[in-house]
């Protein structure tokens, strides 16, 4: 891969892996909606609204691989996820397919099978279950890349990302924790292989607290190399008092199982 789009570059992941693939690639255009630093060393920078087709049309152009990170990032009206999640997941599958880009790596969440009893380890083959909108819309694009292989042929990688920061917030987080270099590293791994297929990985670091098995996915070499296991002396952590009925603790997708409806 030598030329490389990377949506929602403005973001607080978009932040972390322009950094950490800075000299990667030939090039890498970066977009978001929002206002970025300026283009360094073999970077392009282009704002876009994802909702635009046209637009998205234009983004695509000339790129070999598309990490798509672009997007409503949380819970927020349907109007909002509408237009940025779902809307612009399919403009970007659809000028990926205009433009004949071979491969995507899409950022989509673990909120998506959210509902799932924390007690149940999931696989690639578990059951969408959306604690919110946004789970919902993250649902619809694993699909939308779904059948954007099966009928064009066009690789994805949908990385069911966990709790990416620089170190858990909560006590759920040390089962979800994903570290930045292991984000940066599955990224790599999937730009890297010789074949991806259609493929669904859960995007959480090698930590002892965990929910989700990798093992159908393996054959992208993936293997993390951080825990949050680290953190689990953190007073915050430590001082944590849960009820164990309470959604938030009851299902993996924690706070967002709790939440009402974003717009009552």
């Amino acid at each position: 891969m030598t030329r490389v789009l990377l949506t929602g570059a403005g973001g607080n992941l978009g932040k972390v892996l322009r950094a950490s693939l800075a000299g990667e690639f030939d090039m890498i255009r970066l977009s978001d909606v929002a206002d970025m630093d300026p283009a360094g060393p073999r970077e392009e920078v282009v704002q876009c609204d994802l909702g635009d087709a046209e637009a998205v049309l234009d983004l695509v152009e000339g790129c070999d691989a598309i990490l798509h990170f672009g997007g409503m990032s949380v819970e927020n009206t349907f109007e909002t996820i509408l237009n940025a999640n779902i809307r612009g997941v399919y403009n970007i599958y659809e000028a990926a397919r205009k433009h004949k880009v071979g491969r995507v790596v899409f950022a989509s969440s673990n909120h998506a099978i959210g509902f799932h009893e924390r007690e149940t380890r999931l696989d690639a083959t578990a059951e969408m279950r959306p604690d919110s909108m946004y789970g919902v819309s993250k649902g619809f694009g694993e699909l939308v890349a779904r059948y954007y292989f099966d009928k064009y042929g066009i690789e994805t990688a949908s990385i069911r990302i966990g709790s990416s920061f620089e170190k858990p917030r909560n006590r759920r987080m040390m089962a979800t924790w994903l570290s930045f270099r292991d984000l940066s590293d599955l990224v790599k791994c999937v730009l890297r292989t010789d074949r991806v297929g259609y493929a669904v990985v859960y995007g959480a670091s090698d930590n002892d607290e965990t929910w989700w098995d990798n093992t159908l996915t393996g054959y992208l070499g993936w293997h993390p190399k951080d825990s949050s296991a680290q953190f689990a002396d953190d007073p915050v952590l430590t001082s944590e008092v849960n009820d164990p009925n309470d959604p938030a603790v009851k299902f993996q997708g924690g706070a967002f199982a709790s939440a009402g409806h974003f717009e009552d």
